[in-house]
């Protein structure tokens, strides 16, 4: 009897155990698919469209990830009236699309939903996907490929807008500014573009940074490229080369002149700062004095000027054929005081100038309170100067490898255009032994003598060094720090020394721009040789 209960015993537990064990969660892969369009209503590829409403369904929940920034419908709708597209922020089985504008006769539209349909579960992408219909009899099928760039930067390019004009009877130059292109297409998270689903004919194509999302050119916020030649479909299909994207220099126009702080005064305008020409028309002391600097990075000229009692000073503004009148009021009742500092902490680069930068303008120093000593305390022969083109000054000298410095400047060293002078400015620094950089070494091939500029730039694109040549020659750059670098070279057709934008109503492309493969890491004592071959 015992025994029975105990087989009784043992048959429940294991029955207990099973029905435990059909209750657990399995787990299993992980889903790792993305969903499948099944179907849609009207179907993919329906000609002579007329409906005002789609329906795109999936296999599976989905969800729309970054929908403004992914969709790309071509031709482009009246952005007045946006098809109105849901659910967005919820998961669905299917995507609605209320038409709200008025399509075209003859046309074959393309809702690109790019990279945004994802799946609920693990976010996985339907990568590409589009929804084509006509109004016509036919779709259309002519395609076009090809790539973008930066023309100066090495940055990375993405999400660039890609417009085509059809180029007819109604077509002009200003039709980026204020006409939505015939297709558009967008690079997204890659520098490559693809036109689908296009008529035949000629097209200019462009490229657009669009800030505003219109598909119009605006030269203040927009940067801007285009082909060099026409486009002919069917008979092109991939571009050669690629697209280089610039920001075009605005026409020069002054904008207002305000006073920033008491004895400063900015000036904006629009352009190129040359041969701005800033006249005080009003009646001031005999012992009046200004200063005009640009501002680094800005379209702004800052006036300085000496204390005066005036409640407003009136100007003259003028560049070549332009002349404006600015009148600022002086409202600001203190200046700053003198501010002196520098970026040199513990060490300076044996290719660097001692600098010291001040938020006013100095007029004057006083050498007698400048004290400059190596590590045996003796003097460090030097020559100063007062910037033309920032408000820093700076002090040359020969430099000693490996090397303590001592540099003291005492109160009232430097003066200010406001008449104020410093507190006492201590700096202790050293330079490093010889041994400590490294060098590039660059044989340049260049067989028709172009004119061209060399620069050693490191991996924020900012320029270290350098230098222009016109010739084959051999070239160094010397005090190169332990780190990476790239050449950068620039193509100066009009051999004015920097590099030049382009301009899209004069059809000039920016000057080319190349970068040589990326140079090894420079090493502490160690050359790195290459060589460069300049186009014809």
């Amino acid at each position: 009897m015992k025994r029975v209960l105990h087989l009784l015993l043992l048959v429940l537990v294991f029955t207990l155990s099973q029905c435990a064990k059909k209750g657990r969660p399995s787990g299993g892969p992980k889903d790792e698919d993305p969903p499948i369009f099944v179907t849609a209503n009207p179907p993919y590829g329906t000609i002579n469209f007329d409906k005002d409403e789609i329906r795109l369904f999936f296999n599976e929940y989905i969800k729309l990830k970054d929908l403004n920034k992914q969709l790309i419908v071509s031709p482009p709708l009246n952005p007045e009236n946006p098809s109105v597209i849901t659910p967005q922020g919820s998961p669905s089985e299917y995507i609605n699309i209320k038409l709200i504008d008025t399509l075209k006769e003859n046309t074959t539209y393309i809702f690109n939903f790019g990279n945004s349909v994802e799946d609920n579960n693990e976010g996985n992408t339907l990568e590409g996907f589009k929804y084509v219909f006509s109004t016509g009899s036919y779709i259309d099928s002519l395609t076009l490929k090809g790539g973008v760039k930066n023309s100066y930067s090495s940055e990375n390019i993405k999400d660039i807008k890609m417009l085509l004009y059809r180029l007819d009877s109604s077509y002009t130059d200003s039709a980026v500014y204020n006409i939505k292109p015939s297709y558009v297409a967008s690079t997204l998270d890659t520098s490559r573009f693809e036109f689908t689903n296009m008529k035949e004919g000629k097209y200019l194509l462009m490229a657009l940074k669009d800030q505003s999302s219109d598909y119009q050119f605006d030269p203040r916020s927009d940067e801007i490229g285009f082909y060099r030649d026409t486009i002919v479909l069917p008979r092109d299909t991939i571009i050669d080369g690629e697209i280089s994207l610039f920001r075009e220099i605005l026409p020069y126009a002054f904008r207002r002149g305000k006073e920033e702080r008491k004895g400063k005064l900015i000036f904006g305008y629009e352009g190129e700062a040359n041969d701005i020409d800033i006249q005080l028309v009003s009646d001031v002391p005999n012992d009046f004095r200004s200063i005009i600097l640009p501002e680094k990075g800005k379209d702004t000229l800052n006036y300085w000027h000496s204390p005066i009692e005036n409640d407003s000073l009136v100007f003259y503004i003028s560049k070549g054929q332009f002349l404006d009148t600015a009148v600022v009021r002086l409202r600001k009742k203190k200046f700053d005081s003198l501010s002196v500092t520098t970026t040199i902490r513990s060490t300076l680069e044996f290719a660097d100038t001692l600098f010291f930068d001040t938020n006013n303008p100095i007029v004057k120093i006083d050498t007698s309170k400048v004290t400059f000593v190596d590590k045996d305390t003796v003097n460090v022969p030097y020559e100063h100067f007062i910037s033309k083109t920032e408000s820093k000054i700076g002090f040359l000298f020969e430099k000693k490898y490996k090397e303590q410095y001592d540099f003291t400047m005492l109160p009232e060293a430097v003066e200010d255009i406001f008449n104020q002078k410093n507190d006492t400015i201590q700096l202790k620094f050293r330079t490093k032994a010889l041994e400590d950089y490294g060098d590039i070494k660059l044989s340049i091939d260049n067989p028709s003598s172009r004119n061209v500029i060399i620069q050693i730039i490191n991996n924020r694109d900012e320029t270290i060094k350098e230098k222009s040549v016109n010739s084959t020659t051999n070239i160094s750059f010397d005090y190169l720090k332990p780190e990476s670098y790239k050449v950068r070279i620039i193509y100066d057709d009009n051999n004015n020394g920097k590099w030049d934008t382009g301009d899209f109503l004069n059809k000039r492309q920016p000057e080319l721009v190349e970068y040589f493969e990326e140079i090894q890491p420079v090493r502490p004592n160690w050359s790195l040789n290459a060589v460069i071959t300049i186009k014809p």
